[in-house]
């Protein structure tokens, strides 16, 4: 059963994981390190995660961090931590591989067709992401999404990483809406739990069925895919 859900001005989508498959990745993984491309995959995308936490945490300033590293350089390192921990060669060649495709990930099947139809009625729509901003760019222009968003946020200007609040006022900073009237969509439990909390209505996009977070409030919505924006804005 879904909450009331007051009259939505706009929809801000998470982008890794929730535009963009960060598990596709997988396949070249499976490729370079044949019977661990799975595994580093995912403990790659752990580290990456963590470390964001780690830099925030350290010096959660209005300034930001000042041991604040862009999200690129930080999913380097992660590359280079996971494959150490994996015990796996490493090479350049491996490495620039990898992230070269981690530029252009795999965007999931119903995202253009929400995106055309969220244009098509006129509601605004916009990416944010811990992602940098040549990252973003690289993936929304793989992916065909660039005539669809009328805005994409990078907390790199602000060098604080989700789920800080200080992260999460970009929005209401660039849109000028209350967060109540802002659908902030992502597949990351922990970041929808984060933009509930900092008063978004929020739609967690459970893709792989996991359980919710055990600590609360439970989000708004929840859905299987990004088809889910549609039904929860009444245009399905």
């Amino acid at each position: 059963m879904t909450s009331p859900t007051p009259p939505i001005r706009a929809v801000v989508f998470d982008a890794y994981g929730t535009l963009f498959d960060v598990y596709s990745i997988g396949a070249l993984a499976e490729t370079l390190y044949p019977g661990q491309g799975a595994a580093l995959s995912v403990l790659w995308r752990d580290k990456q995660i963590e470390y964001t936490r780690l830099i925030s945490l350290s010096d959660p300033s209005p300034q930001g961090s000042r041991h604040y590293q862009s999200f690129w350089d930080i999913t380097r390192a992660s590359l280079r931590y996971a494959l150490a921990r994996l015990g796996l060669v490493h090479s350049v060649a491996n490495e620039d591989a990898l992230m070269a495709q981690y530029a252009e990930l795999t965007a999931f099947p119903e995202n253009l067709g929400v995106l055309q139809a969220l244009r098509q009625r006129g509601v605004a729509t916009a990416i944010l992401s811990n992602g940098s901003p040549e990252m973003l760019q690289s993936a929304v222009h793989s992916a065909g999404m660039s005539d669809l968003l009328d805005a994409v946020l990078s907390v790199d200007s602000v060098r604080q990483f989700k789920t800080t609040p200080t992260s999460y006022q970009l929005v209401q900073d660039h849109l000028g809406l209350a967060p109540a009237d802002v659908l902030f969509v992502s597949s990351n439990a922990w970041d929808a739990l984060g933009a509930t909390w900092f008063g978004f209505t929020t739609l967690w996009i459970n893709r792989q069925g996991q359980p919710p977070e055990a600590m609360g409030p439970a989000p708004h919505h929840t859905g299987r895919d990004l088809s889910e924006v549609l039904k929860v804005l009444g245009l399905h």
